[in-house]
């Protein structure tokens, strides 16, 4: 029997994405099905705020 799951991703920094994203990978015990990346920007002042986010779909 396959499970299809997903794993989601939240960092402030792209860099860290990529690394969350690699280690889950190197880690699982399945197969990526698909990732999807998504970058969400605030201003607050005079400072933007970026938001790195991913969604991991894979099956065990």
């Amino acid at each position: 029997m396959i499970f299809v799951r997903v794993k989601l991703f939240d960092y402030e920094d792209e860099k860290d994405l990529e690394e969350g994203i690699n280690s889950f990978i190197e880690n699982l015990n399945g197969e990526v099905i698909d990732i999807k990346y998504q970058v969400g920007v605030g201003i607050f002042g005079e400072e933007q705020i970026y938001c790195f986010s991913a969604m991991v779909i894979y099956h065990i």
